[in-house]
């Protein structure tokens, strides 16, 4: 399944386990070798929640939270599963997340999701910043200096501003913002450029994946991002424009809000 694009492979593990799901992520995720995806998802079980979604980056490595993700998800509970309710709850390592759903000819459409409060401090993002909080502070990447705000969506993210995010060698630039030493566990990059108040175009490096076609956790980071440098409106709905397609957003004190579908690709059996 993808969410406009952020495709991984997902596995019902209601009712068997994957014994080692990091070696499997890095297995079927080679896009020339193997099924191919930004990485994979297993649906289980919870005694809390809906169900209980753990994600698994192209490198092996388990993030707490995915945006994109989580809608696919709630499709995969909605239309599966016969789990046919709104709201929907999944436990997530970043806490229970609750999604309202829209179906269109009785199937799943879309889900706006409640993606808790932004965190903003920088002992919690991690990121090696003195302060409250990081909005448009300096940070010498590569030889060049940007300006970066850092926001945690349940993940670390790292948002700076551009007239043209692809104009950038992303290959090249990707990594040394994802591994620069203010970030101890590494990070997630949204290089954005501002359209109006209320519609911005993002393109995002994931820790782990590389670039990807979109990450609905960094259009959430890149939106409020654009609310505290003052280019857009806290409440009000921010469309982000990403490579895969677009999503909206709002970020008001208390949530994030973020909509947008998700998309069945093709079912099928893996041997691991």
């Amino acid at each position: 399944m993808h969410g406009i694009g952020n495709d991984y492979v997902y596995f019902d593990c209601f009712e068997e386990e994957i014994p080692n799901p990091e070696e499997t992520a890095i297995r079927l995720s080679d896009r020339r070798f193997s099924i191919g995806g930004d990485g994979i998802i297993l649906v289980c079980k919870s005694k809390i929640a809906d169900a209980k979604m753990r994600m698994f980056n192209a490198d092996g490595s388990e993030g707490k939270m995915c945006g994109n993700g989580i809608r696919c998800v709630a499709k995969f509970l909605y239309d599966v599963k016969g789990i046919r309710k709104s709201p929907l709850t999944v436990e997530t390592l970043s806490g229970i997340k609750t999604m309202s759903v829209t179906e269109e000819n009785g199937r799943f459409a879309r889900a706006a999701v409640d993606m808790g409060r932004a965190e903003l401090s920088p002992a919690k993002i991690p990121a090696r910043f003195s302060g409250e909080a990081v909005i448009g502070a300096p940070l010498e990447v590569n030889g060049s200096e940007y300006r970066v705000t850092c926001v945690s969506m349940g993940n670390p993210h790292c948002v700076t501003f551009m007239p043209d995010p692809y104009a950038i060698d992303l290959e090249r630039l990707g990594p040394k913002f994802e591994n620069h030493e203010v970030f101890p566990e590494r990070v997630n990059t949204e290089f954005v450029r501002i359209i109006g108040e209320r519609e911005i175009l993002m393109r995002v490096w994931e820790r782990g994946s590389g670039e990807t076609w979109a990450c609905g956790t960094g259009a959430c980071a890149a939106a409020v991002a654009s609310v505290l440098n003052g280019y857009c409106k806290k409440g009000e709905e921010i469309l982000v424009h990403l490579r895969g397609g677009d999503l909206t957003v709002t970020y008001t004190d208390e949530t994030v809000i973020m909509t947008g579908p998700a998309t069945l690709a093709f079912t099928g059996e893996a041997e691991i």
